[in-house]
């Protein structure tokens, strides 16, 4: 039977018919009078998350198998329009897997204006990616996970910007992936190493009113969509949307 969190996100997910922002209830009652609200714990912030990516997934994937081609291209022209980063930066993407957002189109334009790219490698569970340099044209070796990556004899470098897949966001930054933490211990890492701008990459229909967090979840900078460029990182003067 599914935890008690998870049926009431999912029922009142398609209560609506899968469509808008998806409104998660609370954790707990906030009880007047009482000086603070009961934080949740490391359990039901994992079930709704599980409830979570259910609803995010099948709404991606409907999607993607509508529109993904030309979203791909609206979020390039989005991402080259606003996103911020020195003319010879370092971007890391992925190759895209299943239902996720396609960034070989902006990681094509990137590679014309003369930017060094690069595409994480998965060594092994519980540990960060590494990036390894790639261009349009390289080969590719297939990871055991199922994902295609630079081959090993490619250098290693360490991205200034990260173009990150995601299963759902929300506008204060946060992202919901897999459940592997990979890229939130890549970024804990790389942040540590030089300034990396954080991007994820998604369908504007992957956005939902808030995502569940824990003190390992790491925040985007920017949030691009075929719909808007979200600005989100921490010390900015102002988060701008760009409905066009």
């Amino acid at each position: 039977m599914a935890p008690t969190c998870c049926k009431r996100v999912l029922e009142e997910s398609k209560a609506n018919g899968f469509c808008g922002s998806v409104h998660l209830l609370p954790y707990a009652p906030f009880q007047f009078g009482s000086v603070m609200a009961v934080s949740p714990s490391n359990e039901e912030i994992d079930e709704e998350k599980t409830a979570l990516r259910v609803i995010a997934r099948e709404r991606r994937e409907a999607f993607h198998a509508r529109e993904g081609i030309g979203a791909a291209l609206r979020v390039r022209d989005r991402f080259l329009a606003r996103v911020p980063f020195a003319p010879h930066a370092i971007v890391s993407a992925y190759w895209p897997f299943g239902a996720e957002l396609d960034p070989r189109p902006l990681m094509e334009a990137l590679h014309r204006r003369g930017h060094p790219l690069a595409l994480p490698v998965a060594e092994r569970r519980g540990t960060p990616l590494i990036f390894r340099r790639w261009k349009p044209g390289d080969a590719m070796s297939q990871h055991r996970f199922g994902m295609s990556e630079p081959l090993s004899e490619s250098p290693r470098v360490d991205p200034d910007v990260m173009l990150i897949p995601l299963i759902a966001f929300d506008g204060q930054g946060n992202r919901l992936g897999y459940g592997g933490g990979f890229y939130d211990r890549t970024l804990t890492v790389q942040r540590k190493i030089k300034h990396t701008l954080a991007v994820g990459v998604a369908y504007e229909v992957q956005r939902v009113e808030r995502i569940p967090v824990d003190i390992h979840d790491q925040k985007l900078d920017w949030i691009v969509t075929e719909a808007m460029a979200l600005e989100t990182r921490t010390g900015a003067k102002k988060n701008w949307w760009w409905p066009w």
